[in-house]
């Protein structure tokens, strides 16, 4: 083989090499619940996979059961159980990390204003239940949760969070979803956060009142609509109203 037919080689390898790599996703920092997963030197080849989702706005909540963690005790519990209320469904990525217990203590330190409501909450994870007990029974000052003020689901076996879309196939873990679920039972919301960055409670209470608001008076709420707002009327003629509204206190 000449030397140019070497050199030729050579250059082809190379170019492969580059594309190969080009194409393979450096996953080294990804993380969960804020925290790093694996080690900063560690390769991996592939992005995260989640599963399709069976959670559909405007149609039914996928259904689901299993053990909850309820005031230091183990109990079955269905999402049926919660028909006739509003429930904000969460999910999050595994217990004894870091952003997930500033989520659950701040739903927690909240139920009263979502129970004045008529909405409960529900958080749920991949850890078993007695995993979720023991983080229970650690301390809020060393990373616990302490006395939580609604069930803590187990949902081992990953089927819950593959049902809602949110089951990570490469972690082994789900992302940071929220459904909101009206008193029949119909997905109404859906919030999707990537790990590192928690939710906000006051958001989902505003969510909350919102479609509750739509579902009693037939009205609709503009961006940023919070109780006591102005609502538009969903025709083309009255809506008008709400426009000349805005635009003479200046807001349009």
């Amino acid at each position: 083989m000449s030397s140019y037919s070497s050199a030729g080689v050579l250059l082809l390898l190379s170019l492969c090499s580059i594309i190969v790599h080009s194409q393979v996703p450096d996953d080294t920092c990804h993380s969960f619940a804020g925290g790093q997963v694996y080690p900063q030197e560690t390769k991996r080849t592939s992005g995260h996979t989640i599963q399709w989702s069976q959670a559909v706005i405007s149609k039914p909540a996928p259904d689901w059961n299993g053990t909850a963690v309820i005031n230091g005790e183990f109990k079955d519990i269905k999402l049926s159980d919660f028909k006739g209320k509003y429930l904000v469904f969460f999910f999050y990525p595994l217990d004894f990390t870091f952003v997930c217990p500033t989520e659950i203590i701040a739903f927690s330190d909240s139920m009263d204003e979502f129970r004045k409501i008529n909405t409960e909450v529900v958080a749920c994870s991949v850890d078993s239940q007695f995993t979720h007990l023991a983080w229970t029974n650690v301390p809020r000052n060393q990373g616990g949760l302490g006395k939580i003020n609604f069930p803590l689901l187990s949902d081992i076996t990953h089927e819950i969070s593959k049902a809602y879309g949110v089951y990570l196939q490469d972690l082994g873990h789900s992302l940071r979803g929220l459904f909101i679920i009206d008193p029949k039972g119909t997905l109404r919301q859906i919030t999707m956060n990537d790990l590192p960055v928690g939710r906000s409670v006051d958001e989902t209470l505003r969510l909350v009142q919102a479609f509750q608001y739509t579902d009693k008076h037939g009205e609709v709420c503009p961006a940023g609509w919070k109780p006591g707002s102005a609502t538009i009327i969903p025709d083309p003629k009255k809506s008008k109203e709400y426009f000349q509204q805005q635009s003479n206190a200046g807001e349009l």
